[in-house]
């Protein structure tokens, strides 16, 4: 078995449960605002979100399009979509009021605490076991140090490293080459764990590094061209690797 030091860590929906959380945010936000006056149905937004966001954030994480695009259509879109199935004027959804919209999803997701069944074992386990780890995320600054405040799960982290700092997103090259400066960690010894293929396996085998794909959505490995070293269904299964 190869010998690793170094653990680079994604945490949105490998550690945070970022989409359950999700489900609960957008809930209260779609509550606070009193949406059912000018939408369909919360379940028909919740749907429209989430397809928005995937779309925009893969976006973004290619350099496509930069952060205040992504904050600004992943709620023009679904908001703008639902209020004309219900026939009203879309004219006031302007980019003051997406970034509103998001600033308070924001406020609201940063404090829910929802972590995916397994991380805190998982982190301790590594921990114990003398691994460094370092958190590697796209996410923003002013959001993310709020998630990891909420989950318990800062204390944990030798390093946290966002592309904010890194001024380039997973999977592009130069993130890893900005993070393996900060971290001191040799591409040699360094093993990414992560549920985003295309962010962050993708990240390490332009990297260079092992990975560890936790296959949270059941993509199917066997159309993947380029694989990761490992592939787990759970996390506790990745102490069988580790």
């Amino acid at each position: 078995m190869k010998h690793y030091n170094d653990i680079f860590l994604d945490f949105d929906d490998t550690l945070y449960d970022t989409h359950g959380n999700s489900i609960i945010a957008l809930r209260k936000l779609y509550d606070i605002r009193h949406w059912e006056r000018i939408m369909p149905s919360y379940e028909a937004f919740r749907d429209a979100y989430f397809a928005t966001n995937v779309e925009v954030w893969k976006a973004y994480a290619h350099g496509e399009i930069d952060r205040d695009t992504l904050i600004v259509e992943r709620y023009r879109r679904p908001v703008t979509e639902m209020v004309r199935k219900c026939g009203g004027d879309t004219s006031w959804i302007t980019p003051e009021w997406c970034v509103a919209a998001s600033d308070q999803y924001g406020d609201i997701i940063s404090q829910e605490p929802g972590i995916v069944s397994g991380a805190r074992e998982l982190l301790t386990y590594l921990t114990d076991k003398g691994y460094r780890l370092h958190l590697c995320s796209n996410g923003f600054h002013e959001v993310q140090y709020r998630k990891l405040q909420s989950s318990g799960l800062k204390d944990f982290f030798k390093t946290v490293v966002l592309s904010e700092d890194a001024g380039v997103n997973k999977p592009r090259k130069e993130f890893f080459d900005y993070t393996f400066t900060v971290t001191g960690a040799k591409s040699s010894a360094t093993i990414l764990i992560g549920d985003n293929y295309d962010t962050d396996i993708t990240g390490a085998l332009n990297a260079g590094i092992d990975s560890i794909l936790f296959n949270r959505w059941n993509i199917d490995v066997n159309e993947l061209q380029r694989k990761p070293t490992y592939v787990v269904d759970e996390l506790s299964k990745i102490e069988d690797i580790l």
